[in-house]
């Protein structure tokens, strides 16, 4: 019994080495591959289609929007400012001129004066004149009045010369060049309109300053100009109790009106009667 069962188990012992043996061989014996078939991702995908772009809404909003600008161009053409780059003597600062010279005659003959310059012969000359001129030019330059800004529309300007009255020409040519030895523009004017220090009149320190000008037309057509006050210590309603005097005043042939612009700042506005339609 026991060698039977010896040879059972050794039986059994080399049927498993000859199972490995056989499994072994079976595992590393090269085989050849058989491939298998993967999908290409690449060639399947599927493409979507392409969605035009947000900036095309954009772009084509720019083209509408450039539709009506460009109709209404030509109405707007004649609201373009003009500049004035006009040379004239009534914008030049007399005091400025006298100041300049004065001074550099005073400075070149005292150098002279002392050697430390050439001429020497000249410095008497030099500061003869030269003292003066720089107290002449210290003097204007003190009294001075400077100019307002005007903004004037090109439609304006050519009605300037055949709807604006003499006086609204001649108003608008005093306060925009220098002036010396008054203390503000249209003084004289609103001393008599506002009555400085009388009855139903203001105090002289509450009296409005001119600070721009503007030549503008109408809806309806007319020379329009309006003059641009700084009034802090008055009200709306002592300029419009005003305003049949402003149209007298700056009459005949002219029509006031009155109205607020901004904080502090209050429009005269001077229309002039004239119809620029009107044959002549």
């Amino acid at each position: 019994m026991k060698a039977i069962a010896s040879e059972t188990i050794l039986c059994s012992h080399n049927h498993y080495f000859t199972l490995c043996n056989r499994l072994s061989s079976f595992s590393f014996s090269p085989q050849p591959s058989i491939p298998i078939p993967r999908p290409h991702l690449t060639r399947t995908r599927t493409r979507s289609i392409p969605i035009p772009p947000k900036t095309h809404r954009f772009v084509l909003k720019a083209a509408e929007s450039t539709q009506p600008a460009s109709l209404s161009s030509s109405s707007s053409a004649d609201k373009t400012i003009v500049t004035d780059d006009e040379f004239s003597l009534a914008k030049v600062s007399f005091g400025v001129i006298g100041l300049g010279v004065g001074v550099s005659l005073l400075s070149y003959g005292f150098g002279a004066y002392f050697n430390i310059l050439p001429g020497s012969e000249w410095s008497a000359i030099m500061l003869t004149y030269g003292f003066p001129l720089a107290i002449i030019g210290m003097a204007l330059k003190y009294a001075e009045l400077k100019p307002v800004p005007c903004l004037t529309y090109s439609d304006a300007q050519n009605l300037r010369e055949t709807c604006a009255t003499p006086i609204l020409k001649q108003v608008r040519n005093d306060v925009i060049r220098y002036r010396y030895g008054d203390e503000q523009h249209l003084d004289e004017a609103l001393k008599r309109i506002f009555q400085y220090g009388q009855g139903g009149g203001i105090p002289r320190r509450s009296a409005p300053v001119l600070q721009s000008i503007r030549e503008e037309v109408t809806e309806d057509g007319k020379y329009c100009l309006v003059l641009v006050f700084e009034a802090k210590a008055l009200q709306l309603s002592v300029f419009e109790k005003r305003q049949a005097k402003f149209a007298s005043f700056f009459g005949p042939g002219i029509t006031a009106e009155v109205g607020k612009s901004e904080d502090n700042l209050y429009e005269v506005r001077l229309i002039s009667n004239s119809n620029p339609n009107a044959s002549p």
